[in-house]
C-alpha cells in the first residue's frame, strides 16, 4: 500500500507540474493512470475534464461529466455550461446556467455569452451591467467592450435608441462598437469616422509588438475595413465599397462569419449584373459554422440574397426551394412570397402569382399592405384597372391617405367612373372631417374634390365643397371667385349676392409702373422704344397724330396673249382630263417617223415626190436631201457622218498582254 501512495502521490505531483506548463496531454496520461485506481475520485475526474476543455475536446469532456453526474454533481456545472456553449448547444447551456444552485461570477460571465448567442440583449445588457459595477478586476475593459457590442446589437437589430452609457473608446474594440451602434441609428457619416479612428488605434496598439507583421495588423483590421465598406454601400459610393470589400476577401480571414457578410454585400452590390462573381462569392457564405457566428436577420437576409440569384441565373427550381424554406422559418414574412411572386411572373404566369398573394394576405392580415399593393400593380399590368381600384380600397393603412386617393382617382377617371372617384373623395374628407378637422390635409382634400368636381360639370356637388371652404376664409378670393362661377350656372341671383363680396376695384388695384415692370430684368417681353436722332426736337401740334403710311398693293401680272374683255374659261382650274372639251389622245396618228410607211419609203421622200408641194414651194429653197441632178433611191442613200460623230472600229485585245491596272 505504501508503494502504491507514493504511486499516486508523484503522479498528482506530474499532473501539478504538467498543468502549470500547460501540457495538458501529459497531464491527461498521468490522470488515467490516478482514476484507473479510483475511478470516482472527484479531483481527478475534475482536473480530466478541465484538460480536455484546455484540449478543445469538448465533447469527450461531456461525455466524462454526463457519466459520473452523481459523483460531480454540482462541482462542475461551469465546465458543462461552457463546454455545452462551445458545441453550439446554447439553449442547453441556458437551462444548465439557470439550474445552478449558485450564481458566481464566472458563471454571470458565460450567462451573459448565451443570452448575447440566443438574441436577448435586453437580458444580456442586465448581465453586463451588474458585472461591471460589482466587479473589479483585469476583466473589466473586456466586460465594457462585451456591453459595448449588446447596445449596437440593440441599436442595429430592434432599432433601439441609442443609450449613453458612459463607455470609454479608449481602444479599437470600443470603437468598432460605437460605430455599429451609430450605423444603427443611421448616422453613416459619424460612424464611418469612428471606424477610421478606430483603425488607426488598433495599427498603433499592435505597431508596439515586435512579432506583429503587418499581414497581421490586415488580418485584424479586416473585420473594420469591411464595416467601413458597409457604409459607404450605404451611402450610395458603391465602387469604393467594392474595393475595401474584395481587399477584405484577398486576405482570406479564419473567421467564416466576417466572410459571409463580406461575400453576401458584394453580391448585393452585383445584383443581376456580374453573375459569374456572384455564383463564386455564394460559396463564401455556406462555409460550416456559419449559421453559428451570425444574427438570424443576416442569415435571412443572405438566404433572400441566394434566392434571388438562383432567380437571375434562371434557377426556377431552386429559387421556389430557397423561398419556400425561408417562408417555412418565417411564415408571417412577406418577402419569401414576392421572390416567388418575382420567380412566377418571370414565367409569365400572372394568375398563379395573384393567387399566392391573395392567399398569403388571407391567412396574414398584419403584413398585407404590402402584398396588396403588389397585386394592384399586377393586375395594372394586365390591364384589369377596377380590380386594382378594389385592393387597393381594401388596404385600411393607407386608404386615406393623399397618395392613395390621388391614384385612386386617377385610375377611376381612366375608367370613367366619375361616380367612384367622388365616392374616393368624399370617403377620404370625412375621415379627416372626424380625425383631424381643418387640417390643411382635410382642406386641401376639400379644394381637390371641388375643383374635380367642377371640371366634370357637377356643379351643385361642388358648390358644397366651395361653401365650406369659403366659410373657413371668407378673404379667399379665388374660392369665391369660383364659387360665384359655379352658382352663376345654377343659380344667378345667389351668385350676384356674392359677387358684392368681392373686392372693390380700387382696393385690388396695384400702384404699379407698368414701363418699369416691363422694362424691368426679369420681364420676357420688353416695349422698345425707338431711339430719338441727336438734335430732333420738333414738337407735334396739339391734335396732330402720327400718319401711316400705306403699302401699295402691286397689281398681279397677266398672262401673255390675254384678252381682259374676254370671258375667262370656267373650267380653267381643273386638271386636263376633268375638262367638259377633253377628247383623249387620238391613238395611231403620230408624227411622221423614218421607217414607217410602206417598205424602203420614207417621210423626206414622199414629201419630195408630191408635185404640189414642189410648185408650191418657193423656186430658190433647196429641198432637204436632195441633190441637183439625180434622184437616189432610199435604199441607197447613206446618212452623211462627219469626223467628229463617226465612231471608231472597236481594237481587238492583245493576247498575253496584262493590262496597265
Amino acid at each position: 500500500m505504501a508503494a502504491l501512495g507514493v504511486s499516486v502521490a508523484s503522479l498528482w505531483t506530474e499532473v501539478n507540474r504538467c498543468g502549470q506548463n500547460g501540457d495538458f496531454t501529459r497531464a491527461l496520461k498521468a490522470l488515467t493512470k490516478i482514476l484507473h485506481e479510483n475511478r470516482d475520485d472527484v479531483t481527478a475526474l475534475h482536473c480530466k475534464i478541465v484538460c480536455l476543455i484546455q484540449n478543445g475536446s469538448f465533447k469527450e469532456a461531456l461525455n466524462v461529466m454526463n457519466t459520473h453526474s452523481k459523483v460531480l454533481s454540482s462541482e462542475v456545472v461551469f465546465e458543462k455550461a461552457y463546454c455545452e456553449y462551445r458545441l453550439n448547444r446554447v439553449e442547453s447551456a441556458l437551462k444548465t446556467i439557470e439550474g445552478a444552485p449558485e450564481q458566481t461570477d464566472k458563471l454571470k460571465e458565460l450567462y451573459g455569452q448565451v443570452l448575447y448567442r440566443l438574441e436577448r440583449y435586453g437580458e444580456c445588457k442586465s448581465v453586463y451591467t451588474d458585472l461591471i459595477r460589482n466587479s473589479q478586476d483585469e476583466y473589466e475593459e473586456e466586460r465594457k467592450t462585451n456591453l459595448a457590442a449588446v447596445v449596437a446589437s440593440m441599436s442595429q437589430w430592434e432599432n433601439a435608441p441609442l443609450e449613453d452609457l458612459g463607455l470609454p473608446e479608449s481602444t479599437y474594440e470600443l470603437c468598432y462598437n460605437a460605430a455599429c451602434a451609430l450605423i444603427g441609428r443611421g448616422q453613416l457619416t459619424e460612424a464611418l469616422n469612428k471606424l477610421r479612428e478606430g483603425e488607426e488605434l488598433c495599427r498603433v496598439s499592435l505597431a508596439d509588438d515586435s512579432d506583429v507583421t503587418e499581414e497581421d495588423i490586415e488580418s485584424e483590421l479586416a473585420v473594420i475595413h469591411s464595416q467601413m465598406a458597409y457604409v459607404l454601400q450605404l451611402q450610395g459610393r458603391s465602387d469604393e465599397a467594392l474595393q475595401l470589400y474584395n481587399q477584405v476577401i484577398k486576405l482570406k480571414p479564419s473567421d467564416v462569419g466576417l466572410l459571409a457578410v463580406t461575400a453576401n454585400n458584394i453580391i448585393t452590390i452585383n445584383k443581376d449584373q456580374n453573375v459569374f462573381d456572384s455564383k463564386k462569392k455564394v460559396k463564401l457564405t455556406n462555409a460550416e459554422g456559419v449559421e453559428f457566428k451570425l444574427a438570424k436577420k443576416q442569415l435571412q437576409a443572405i438566404d433572400l440574397n441566394k434566392a434571388l440569384l438562383a432567380m437571375y441565373t434562371n434557377q426556377a427550381d431552386q429559387c421556389r426551394k430557397l423561398a419556400s424554406s425561408l417562408q417555412a422559418q418565417n411564415p408571417g414574412h412577406p418577402r419569401p412570397v414576392l421572390i416567388q411572386v418575382a420567380q412566377l411572373c418571370r414565367e409569365k404566369q400572372h394568375g398563379k402569382a395573384i393567387e399566392l398573394l391573395q392567399r398569403f394576405s388571407d391567412q396574414h392580415p398584419e403584413s398585407a399592405s404590402g402584398i396588396k399593393m403588389t397585386m394592384a400593380q399586377l393586375y395594372l399590368v394586365q390591364g384589369h384597372v377596377t380590380k386594382a381600384c378594389d385592393v387597393l380600397r381594401s388596404i385600411e393603412e393607407f386608404k386615406h391617405k393623399s397618395g392613395m386617393v390621388s391614384a385612386l382617382v386617377t385610375m377611376y377617371s381612366h375608367e370613367e367612373d366619375i361616380d367612384s372617384a367622388i365616392d374616393i373623395f368624399r370617403q377620404a374628407i370625412d375621415h379627416y372631417q372626424s380625425e383631424q378637422p381643418g387640417s390643411p390635409a382635410h382642406l386641401a382634400l376639400v379644394r381637390e374634390a371641388a375643383n374635380y368636381k367642377l371640371k366634370h360639370g357637377r356643379k351643385k356637388e361642388a358648390i358644397i365643397d366651395l361653401e365650406q371652404l369659403w366659410r373657413r376664409n371668407t378673404n379667399d378670393t379665388r374660392t369665391l371667385a369660383q364659387l360665384i362661377s359655379a352658382y352663376s350656372l345654377v343659380d344667378t341671383d345667389k351668385a350676384k349676392f356674392l359677387s358684392t363680396h368681392l373686392p372693390s376695384a380700387d382696393s385690388m388695384a396695384l400702384n404699379v409702373d407698368v414701363d418699369e415692370l416691363e422694362n424691368s430684368h426679369g420681364a420676357t417681353y420688353v416695349r422698345r422704344k425707338a431711339a430719338k436722332a441727336p438734335g430732333e426736337t420738333l414738337l407735334k401740334e396739339p391734335g396732330q397724330g402720327e400718319i401711316k403710311k400705306k403699302r401699295k398693293k402691286k397689281k398681279g401680272k397677266l398672262p401673255k396673249n390675254c384678252d381682259p374683255k374676254a370671258t375667262p374659261d370656267p373650267e380653267r382650274w381643273l386638271p386636263m382630263r376633268e375638262r367638259s372639251s377633253y377628247r383623249g389622245k387620238k391613238k395611231g396618228k403620230k408624227k411622221e417617223q423614218i421607217g414607217k410607211g410602206t417598205q424602203g419609203a420614207t417621210a423626206g421622200a414622199s414629201a419630195e415626190l408630191d408635185a404640189s408641194k414642189m410648185a408650191s414651194s418657193p423656186p430658190n429653197s433647196p429641198r432637204p436631201g436632195s441633190a441637183s441632178g439625180n434622184v437616189v433611191p432610199p435604199r441607197q442613200q447613206k446618212p452623211a457622218t462627219s469626223g467628229s460623230t463617226r465612231k471608231k472600229a472597236p481594237q481587238k485585245k492583245k493576247k498575253g498582254g496584262r493590262s496597265g491596272w
